[in-house]
Parts: structure tokens; sequence; C-alpha cells
């Protein structure tokens, strides 16, 4: 028989594992009648939310994906008018920003999140809440060299 506390972080572990998973689904199936797919809400939704114009290396950073993917989201999104790429200041690099179609659709990816955040965690109390974002993020601190703040979503 396996110790309580070794029991916990496994139970733990695979439910975390298996939220993320149901989350991602939920949200899919609920933008799916607006043409969406994860492919397309969640790189708006990374450059929509950052300060200024992204390079295609933080995109990547931001989405845990190798530059090769994103080049191919930031093809799709620039190919729908989603999304632009400018030459950055180094001229090497592209500054990649939502149009603003880019950001009307986030505008709508926001709503369905916001939505379904809140129908998710209405029986949360604000304590249990605090807690479980206590252990989450020092879960993600443990898992991630990418700042906590820039994971915030």
């Amino acid at each position: 028989m396996d110790h309580p506390q070794e029991h916990d972080m496994r139970r733990f572990s695979a439910l975390l594992s298996q939220n993320a998973r149901q989350w991602r689904k939920s949200i899919n199936e609920e933008l799916r009648p607006l043409g969406l797919t994860e492919a397309t809400w969640l790189p708006l939704l990374h450059l929509a939310r950052a300060e200024g114009p992204m390079l295609q290396k933080e995109l990547a950073q931001a989405m845990t994906l190798d530059s090769s993917s994103v080049v191919r989201l930031l093809d799709g999104l620039e190919a729908a008018g989603l999304a632009e790429r400018t030459v950055a200041d180094d001229r090497r690099a592209k500054a990649i920003r939502p149009t603003a179609a880019g950001r009307a659709v986030v505008a709508q990816v926001e709503q369905v999140v916001d939505d379904a955040r809140r129908r998710c965690l209405s029986e949360v109390s604000a304590g249990e809440l605090a807690v479980a974002l206590q252990v989450l993020e020092k879960v993600a601190a443990a898992l991630s060299p990418v700042p906590l703040q820039e994971l915030a979503a």
C-alpha cells in the first residue's frame, strides 16, 4: 500500500493534468462555433496580453513551443488577418501584434474564458482559491523557467 503522502502526490498530479486537459477541451468546444481553434485563440491571447509587440522567440517561450511551431501558427494568423509581423528594432527579428480583427477575436475569447472561469470556480471559496493558488504557484515555479506573471491567463 502506498504511503498516504505518495498517494496524495500522485492524485494531485493526476488531477492537475486531468483538469488542465478538461479546461482546454471545454474552452475549445465553446470557441468552436466561432470558428476558433486553440492554434488560433491561444497565440492571439498571448499577443493581446503582452505590453507591446512580441518577438517570435518570446511568443514561443510563453507558449512553451519551439520556434518552428510558432512560425506555422503565425503564418495561419497572418493569412487570416488576425496578426501582423513587422521588422523589429534589430531588423533580424519580427515584431508580432494582433490586428484590429485579432483584437476583436480576443475580446470574444476573453468573454468565453471569463464565463467558463466563473462557472468552474463558482463552488470554490475565496480562501480555497487562495490556498490553491499558493500550491499551483509553487508547482509552477518548480517546473518552469518562465516567470509566473507570464503564465497568468
